[in-house]
């Protein structure tokens, strides 16, 4: 069921970016509800792939590098499903849909299996959450910079690539993008916080997992702050944020390639 679940949800981010394609191949507009639609349907059914491997593991499915990564996809979808919604706009989707449906692919070939059991509680989850609801957030912020690059380049070159008149305007991308890396700060905070708070009362340290999680909070926190009190402009706001977030995942492969794969949830 878990495996059916991700397939269907897989599709469905495909099929959004798909749908999401559709002005690019003939002069059409945007179906932005069934784009949305699509999406819906697929971070329902990545919840249900969630929910049956915990039924499975007999526990919250964080312990491991597949569940984990299964988590990571369905924050992304779901953070990208939100600022598609508010900006009606679902040009983001066709990088977001990809990038979920590729963090869930990994997470099905790495499989469901249960690592050492977990204690926490409501602290743990919520922690869980947090962190990968601001990189999730930290991941559009991103991916709305890089599309801002790429069509501010575009209209001072005056030479408008046919694919980038199909993105939304240089206004919009920057508005993600800020309120991406604000909402990725304040989520990334508070689960730095609750980190914390778990790491004392179970006696639980794990240096690669706190090193990388500081970084991706002082990251998303000095992006924050060159926004509000350094009054970047949007260019170099948006280079920064693409750039930064680069480094974060290349930093994780890295850390990741260098601890036991066995149980680790990073």
């Amino acid at each position: 069921m878990v495996a059916i679940a991700h397939f269907i949800a897989i599709s469905c981010y495909v099929g959004a970016a798909a749908f999401a394609a559709a002005p690019i191949a003939r002069p059409v507009r945007a179906p932005v509800r069934l784009v949305l639609a699509t999406l819906g349907i697929g971070v329902a059914f990545h919840l249900l792939a969630l929910v049956q491997a915990a039924r499975l593991l007999g526990q919250l499915p964080v312990s491991g590098l597949g569940p984990a990564l299964s988590l990571a996809g369905l924050m992304v979808a779901a953070t990208l499903l939100a600022a598609e919604v508010g900006t009606r706009d679902v040009t983001l989707t066709l990088v977001g849909g990809p990038l979920a449906a590729l963090v869930t692919i990994a997470a099905n070939v790495s499989g469901v299996r249960t690592g050492p059991p977990v204690a926490g509680g409501a602290w743990l989850i919520s922690h869980i959450a947090l962190s990968f609801f601001g990189i999730a957030a930290f991941a559009t912020a991103a991916a709305a910079g890089a599309m801002y690059l790429l069509e501010h380049r575009e209209l001072r070159s005056r030479r408008f690539a046919a694919v980038l008149r199909f993105f939304p305007p240089l206004e919009t991308l920057d508005r993600v993008n800020h309120v991406g890396v604000l909402v990725a700060s304040l989520a990334l905070t508070l689960g730095i916080v609750l980190a914390a708070t778990y790491a004392i009362a179970h006696r639980a340290l794990n240096v690669p997992e706190i090193v990388w999680g500081v970084v991706v909070w002082l990251t998303a926190t000095g992006l924050a702050f060159g926004r509000l009190v350094g009054r970047w402009h949007a260019r170099r706001a948006a280079l920064a944020a693409s750039v930064t977030f680069v480094i974060v995942i290349a930093l994780y492969v890295a850390v990741r390639m260098n601890i036991s794969a066995g149980g680790a949830f990073l």
